[in-house]
């Protein structure tokens, strides 16, 4: 008989992996939502993806409860650490209010007049490019709010084609993933292990940040390329609002924007900023659209839910990582990033003892590099989910779609981090490839193709689906 620790953590693993099968399968129960109305609101609730690891960890808290006891539950939950949710939903909401939306807008636009594309275009361009870059300066949840809404506006609400805006989807995720580790501050996997492997920006730059940079501008001028009739004539460079927002408001919000930056490991800093950005929009209401609060707080229930579900994983993911060379952890962490938040992966990783500075790289890029294939993988991707999922079928973005669409930028991520390292024809060294299958545990390789095997039966069945 297992022991009350040794049957949680097996059932932790358990709630892990359905909640993980959960958010594939949300599209059907959204579907469900429109089929079967008679219980359409617990189909909804099923199908919002934001819901989905906080339900899986109600789950595991009444496992622990049923367990070990009450007191062990909330020894539990007081022991995970909140911050980053609780960051995401502040910086998510500021960043998204009109005042910051007009700054970030009206830098795109003068930018994108400089460029020699089609208005429309260029402005796509910077919100897939510039903006991501912009996140390690004001970290990469402030950076996806921005995208994700000035690409609602400029394309995705202007009749664009599904498979353009699964592409773009794909493509905004990545490019925000790898696209902060320009400082080692900005971006959750990095901020996670900076402190203890002794990264400063400089180094990150130096390592890592340029790479990032090459991917982001190539996805972004390879998705523009094989899409750039349908954004001749769909993207639209967006009208200015007759009401403007003043300067000197734009500049206060701007200034509790970057305090907030700077205080993102401080809770009671940044909480009490967001409450004086909460009073100064009460009080100067007709400068403020509607606050992205629903969206922020499912948001940070999404992550918060992927923390108490996280803190019962370590005892597979860290002994994985620690057994494997430095091409597996790079391709085995992209690989897990899409089942596992990259951050949690990465500061599991960094517990491992007596890493090298080539297997401390690999971890990271490799986490960062395999960001986009899902909603779970980084932080900042519940909240473009959030904002343009309303845009797509059934206001439902499906998640065997998105890991399709993630895919080809994804290997371009991987090309630059790991094949510029000098190791270009490694990628397509046939007997390399072999031999390191060999040396590759049986459990491993099966957590490796996981994600794939099921986004291709996913993407069968729905291509199916759409044939009937």
């Amino acid at each position: 008989m297992l022991s009350p620790h040794l049957a949680l953590e097996t059932i932790g693993a358990m709630l892990f992996g359905l909640a993980v099968l959960h958010t594939f399968s949300t599209r059907y129960f959204e579907h469900l939502a429109h089929t079967r109305p008679v219980h359409s609101g617990l189909w909804h609730l099923l199908g919002e993806v934001e819901a989905v690891f906080g339900f899986w960890a109600f789950l595991l808290v009444v496992a622990i409860i049923l367990l070990q006891g009450w007191d062990s539950a909330t020894r539990y939950l007081d022991a995970q650490r909140f911050v980053e949710p609780m960051f995401v939903f502040v910086i998510m909401v500021i960043a998204g209010s009109r005042p910051v939306k007009q700054l970030a807008s009206d830098a795109a636009d003068r930018i994108a007049l400089a460029l020699p594309f089609h208005g429309g275009m260029a402005r796509y361009m910077v919100c897939l490019s510039l903006i991501p870059l912009l996140g390690s300066l004001i970290t990469e949840p402030a950076a996806m709010t921005l995208a994700a809404l000035m690409l609602r506006d400029t394309l995705f609400s202007r009749g664009a084609s599904t498979r353009l805006k699964y592409a773009t989807l794909g493509v905004l995720f990545v490019n925000v993933s790898i696209g902060g580790t320009l400082t080692n501050f900005a971006a959750p996997p990095v901020l996670m292990v900076a402190a203890d492997f002794g990264w400063s920006s400089a180094y990150l730059f130096g390592v890592m940040g340029w790479k990032a940079t090459v991917a982001v501008f190539l996805n972004t001028a390879l998705v523009t390329f094989f899409f750039r009739r349908q954004l001749e004539s769909r993207a639209r460079a967006t009208t200015p609002n007759a009401a403007r927002v003043p300067a000197a408001i734009v500049a206060v919000n701007v200034a509790i924007l970057a305090l907030v930056v700077m205080t993102n490991d401080h809770r009671a800093m940044f909480m009490g900023l967001f409450l004086l950005f909460l009073g100064l929009a009460e009080a100067y209401r007709r400068h403020h659209d509607r606050l992205i609060l629903r969206e922020g707080l499912m948001v940070g229930f999404f992550l918060a839910g992927l923390v108490v579900l996280g803190g019962q994983q370590q005892w597979w993911l860290q002994s994985v990582l620690g057994s494997l060379d430095d091409s597996s952890v790079f391709f085995g962490a992209a690989a897990l990033t899409a089942i596992t938040d990259n951050a949690a992966l990465t500061y599991l990783g960094s517990l491992v003892e007596g890493t090298t500075a080539d297997f401390r790289y690999a971890l990271v890029a490799g986490a960062v590099a395999g960001g986009g294939l899902t909603v779970i993988a980084n932080a900042p991707n519940p909240a473009g989910f959030a904002i343009l999922k309303d845009s797509f079928e059934e206001r439902s973005i499906s998640p065997f779609g998105l890991l399709a669409a993630a895919l080809p930028p994804t290997l371009v991520a991987i090309g630059c981090l790991w094949g510029l390292r000098g190791q270009v024809a490694e990628l397509f060294d046939l007997e390399a490839w072999s031999l390191w299958l060999e040396g590759v545990e049986r459990p491993f390789l099966f957590l490796l193709i996981l994600p794939f095997v099921v986004g291709a039966v996913g993407l069968w069945a729905a291509r199916r689906d759409a044939q009937k």
